[in-house]
């Protein structure tokens, strides 16, 4: 009984080993077993994070994450070391802080600035649903998608670019350093 209740919190290794049998050749060849559960990993982790982090600060505090980090940013600025004016310092960085917290003044503010600045940036610019753009995401999601491929495609153009370059400069190393009684000895 205990078995079956592991079973359906995650996968077990059999079960992902007939998922990814499962995909198509041309999937497989794009990926190692290895890589692919690595990548299935990744994508759990970036889904679930900003969310077990949200239930976190909502259960044990008053803060969402952009009072968190207000308030964790503020508190590196002292500068004095004088006890009274640090107090000072730390109860101003709270007032700050908490008015973009749970029941602050500006609290849909810091609502906003944590679900769709400082999650957005954990889960790498997408929402909850994994689109970018949200009720708009049937036009910029292509848009979004086209642009990675090209901003790849230029840095592997960059790469070979740059590759070409070193094995030029590494050869008129060896050509240089052969003057000089270095190089390869045959």
């Amino acid at each position: 009984m205990a078995d079956s209740s592991k079973q359906g919190s995650h996968p077990s290794e059999d079960q992902k080993k007939a998922i990814y049998e499962g995909l198509s050749e041309d999937q497989k060849k794009k990926q190692t077993y290895t890589e692919w559960v690595k990548d299935a990993y990744n994508n759990q982790y970036e889904n679930w994070m900003p969310w077990i982090e949200d239930k976190y600060l909502a259960w044990f505090g008053t803060d969402n994450k952009a009072s968190y980090a207000t308030k964790d940013t503020l508190d590196k600025t002292k500068v004095t070391g004088i006890s009274q004016v640090d107090k000072l310092q730390d109860g101003v960085n709270n007032l700050v802080g908490d008015q973009i917290g749970k029941d602050g003044l500006l609290a849909p503010v810091g609502n906003m600035a944590s679900k769709e600045g400082i999650n957005r940036a954990e889960r790498g610019g997408k929402d909850e649903h994994g689109s970018y753009g949200g009720p708009a995401s049937s036009y910029t999601d292509p848009v979004v998608k086209n642009a990675q491929g090209a901003g790849q495609g230029l840095a592997g153009g960059a790469q070979s670019a740059g590759g070409a370059v070193t094995d030029g400069v590494k050869g008129a190393g060896s050509y240089v350093g052969g003057l000089f009684g270095g190089g390869k000895k045959e």
